[in-house]
């Protein structure tokens, strides 16, 4: 690793051109991520054959040298990133162990139990939206955010009172702008919560994921179950991976849709689904652009350049999902009419998000719902003007100000998109 490296913007504001750095090279790039080397990968064909090489770890205590002699602890920011012990951060057999232990909690059976809290979560939010008096509102604080963190805790069962600071907590954890003493700190409080939540549910199990987890017993194998540190990471990851993934999706699909209001227009026509609008959202804003870390468990021989042993692995989702050499052209265009909307935003191989579909049932039953009931809903801002999230890792906006109804200085007949719309529903 002695090229010059391309160093990741921390607050996100760069994203689109480190996208076409790593689409314009034609293998891995050698990026800086906030003081980290690794090769970076923004390829659809290539990442995913790399995801599902047997050579490629995500175990740093088993391979990654800089974590083995102590290099980062304590020191880089995203150190939880990799430090958790999950099947997040697991290889092998350990994978395996742990996804046994775990998925049975996100079977089709309980994702559909899910859907009557998903409804009744999205209507009591719209319902208080709509009773605000105000015309202005920060649909990602007020809408996005506020919904996966209600399913997600309401799958977890996690208690009224510890709701606010889990959500809090993670998006300081997700913030890439943080000092290394604050990511620390943040460290620090989200396993307090979590050990309280453990305890508060050995005490008073309920029907919820968390007691699940803390009765599950591997019984394709040694009988082991998740305990200490396995048991709080894996709430952990859970919590994380729910809140910040779906906020995202939420997120980036009300923002193409506000934009794009002709394919609104088609949606609420009915020929094109919701559906499509959520596949073209994962592959044009894929909610996590980047996830550290992998590793080469020996030297990979590439065509442009050799992994060596020990080096790290970046998966750049959002650049493979929207890698042209798959979406050509109009790979940064985003259409839900499109044919071919081949994505990585969930991962690929072994490792493919298990709360996928959870992801995309919250998805597909609230965005109708907002839209039915806001149907004028505009950006308060032009799109140039809406902040990026401040982190190389997820993908979406500081703050999405949506006005509500039309705005009083909007004549609707210079708007031609909204104008087919209000026809089409008159």
């Amino acid at each position: 690793m002695n090229e010059i490296p391309l160093v990741l913007d921390p607050t996100g504001r760069r994203r689109l051109e480190e996208e076409r750095a790593l689409h314009a090279a034609q293998g891995p790039v050698l990026v800086d991520i906030l003081g980290e080397k690794a090769w970076a990968v923004g390829h659809q064909e290539l990442l995913m054959t790399l995801l599902t090489d047997d050579r490629v770890s995500k175990d740093p205590r088993q391979h990654w040298p800089r974590f083995i002699s102590g290099e980062i602890v304590g020191k880089w920011p995203l150190y939880l990133q990799v430090a958790v012990k999950n099947m997040f951060t697991a290889y092998g057999s350990d994978h395996r162990r742990l996804r046994r232990l775990v998925s049975p909690a996100f079977t089709a059976r309980r994702t559909a139990q899910l859907v009557p809290s998903i409804i009744s979560n999205t209507d009591a939010l719209l319902d208080g939206i709509a009773s605000s008096q105000s015309d202005v509102v920060d649909l990602r604080a007020e809408f996005a955010a506020r919904l996966p963190v209600a399913v997600i805790s309401d799958m977890l069962g996690i208690p009224q009172a510890m709701r606010n600071g889990f959500r809090a907590t993670i998006d300081k954890i997700w913030d890439t702008t943080s000092s290394p003493e604050e990511a620390v700190r943040a460290t620090e409080d989200v396993y307090r919560m979590l050990n309280d939540l453990v305890a508060h549910k050995r005490t008073e199990p309920g029907d919820d994921l968390t007691t699940v987890l803390i009765n599950s017993r591997d019984d394709e194998g040694d009988g082991s179950s998740l305990e200490g540190e396995e048991l709080v990471d894996t709430l952990l990851l859970v919590i994380a991976a729910g809140y910040e993934t779906t906020i995202n999706l939420l997120d980036s699909a009300i923002t193409a849709m506000l934009i794009n209001q002709d394919q609104l227009a088609l949606v609420e026509e009915g020929s094109v689904q919701w559906s499509a609008v959520i596949e073209e959202t994962l592959r044009y804003a894929a909610p996590v652009s980047h996830i550290p870390m992998r590793y080469a468990i020996e030297d990979i021989p590439l065509p442009t350049v050799t992994i060596r042993k020990g080096d790290a692995i970046l998966a750049s989702y959002g650049a493979a999902s929207r890698d042209p050499d798959v979406h050509g052209e109009s790979s940064e265009t985003f259409d839900a009419t499109r044919s071919d909307m081949r994505h990585v935003a969930f991962g690929h191989g072994v490792h493919f998000c298990l709360g996928a579909p959870l992801a995309r049932a919250e998805a597909v039953t609230a965005l109708p719902r907002l839209f039915t009931r806001f149907p004028n809903m505009h950006l308060a801002v032009a799109a140039e003007e809406l902040e990026p999230l401040p982190s190389i890792m997820g993908n979406g906006h500081s703050a999405l100000p949506v006005r509500l109804g039309i705005p009083e200085s909007q004549d609707p007949v210079h708007d031609p998109a909204l104008e087919r719309r209000r026809g089409r529903r008159s």
